[in-house]
């Protein structure tokens, strides 16, 4: 059964595998390269892969090998990486190509062991690595596997609860042969047919050995439990230009955009404290609104157009897509507002 099931996936994928530009297409002879492995599955940590592709292109065009990245600035490629999220994940990604660089020759540990060694690198990461990059049998459980398995298997303990069974399906299945082919097999099989609505039970591989769909409950798993609703923090952000510069600061490399270059802000609370970078007769153009994943943000957005010396950062010329997400959309706000370009 368990070799059947295992068959039946690997020649769905062979003849239905996407086209990702990190992926090497399977039969295709090719082993993928490390490199554009890891940092794909770093991109792709909550994020969608439609969001990620143009990001991994620009990336590899720039910096086509590790040791490539590695000698990177810092801010190149934390104005690289701006509006993609997570920006822990860049700071990371700067540091493990480093390591990999300095200690490692240049070349990827080919093992989960030896991966959990990097910087930025947990255990899924390790084990999507040492599957996808060196076909070892290692165990790989994302979101789509998560909901490929509850419903093979009718796995109906919540989340997270349910992770340890769901696991252990997945391990039961993993071939020791074209482990990495499996893997994307099965991520695959959840992006594509076995969606969390509607999921296209008669076009899937293991339609006929799905507990879930035999049962007919396969849209309810995997069941979740309830999401707390997310605070809502405020904050009060400052826009100041002269001429073709606007006053810009890095933010500190701890906590949340850390490393980024962003407008002046007051910190985010309910109820934050005043503090303009300079002083200015401050009016206020509106209001953006972001979501992390923890709280909902709303900035009131002050803006100044003679301001004094400045008493945090430095006036520079800006080019707005570095900007992390939320202070694109303070820029947008004052270009909007003045009909002020870049």
């Amino acid at each position: 059964m368990r070799d059947d099931l295992t068959a039946a996936l690997l020649t769905w994928y062979d003849g239905h595998a996407r086209d990702l530009p990190w992926r090497v297409p399977p039969g295709s002879g090719r082993r993928p390269d490390p490199y554009r492995v890891w940092l794909s599955e770093i991109m792709l940590q909550q994020t969608t892969v439609a969001a990620v592709r143009a990001y991994f292109l620009r990336f590899t065009e720039i910096w086509p090998t590790v040791t490539d990245l590695a000698a990177a600035e810092d801010t190149e490629v934390m104005g690289a990486w701006a509006g993609l999220g997570y920006y822990a994940r860049a700071r990371n990604l700067l540091k493990c190509a480093r390591v990999v660089a300095s200690e490692h020759g240049g070349r990827f540990p080919d093992t989960e062991a030896g991966l959990l060694t990097l910087p930025g690198i947990g255990p899924y990461t390790a084990a999507a690595i040492a599957a996808i990059a060196f076909d070892r049998p290692a165990v790989v459980v994302d979101g789509n596997v998560e909901r490929v398995m509850a419903r093979l298997r009718r796995i109906e303990t919540p989340l997270p609860a349910a992770k340890a069974p769901i696991r252990a399906a997945m391990a039961e299945l993993t071939p020791d042969r074209r482990p990495g082919d499996y893997a994307q097999a099965v991520m695959d099989l959840g992006a594509t047919i076995c969606t969390p609505k509607s999921p296209g039970c008669m076009l899937c591989p293991w339609r006929d050995a799905c507990a879930a769909r035999l049962a007919g409950v396969a849209e309810t798993l995997p069941v979740k439990a309830p999401k707390k609703a997310k605070p809502t923090r405020r904050g009060l952000l400052y826009l100041a230009r002269r001429g073709d510069t606007w006053l810009l600061e890095q933010r500190p490399d701890e906590g949340l955009l850390g490393g980024m270059l962003a407008f002046p802000t007051s910190d985010w609370s309910e109820a934050p404290t005043p503090a303009p970078p300079a002083l200015a007769d401050w009016y206020e153009l509106g209001e953006v609104r972001h979501t992390f994943t923890h709280f909902h943000l709303i900035l009131t957005v002050l803006a100044a157009d003679r301001p004094g010396p400045p008493s945090r950062g430095a006036f520079a010329p800006l080019d707005p897509s570095t900007l992390p997400t939320v202070f694109r959309k303070a820029h947008a706000l004052m270009t909007k507002r003045h009909g002020t370009g870049d």
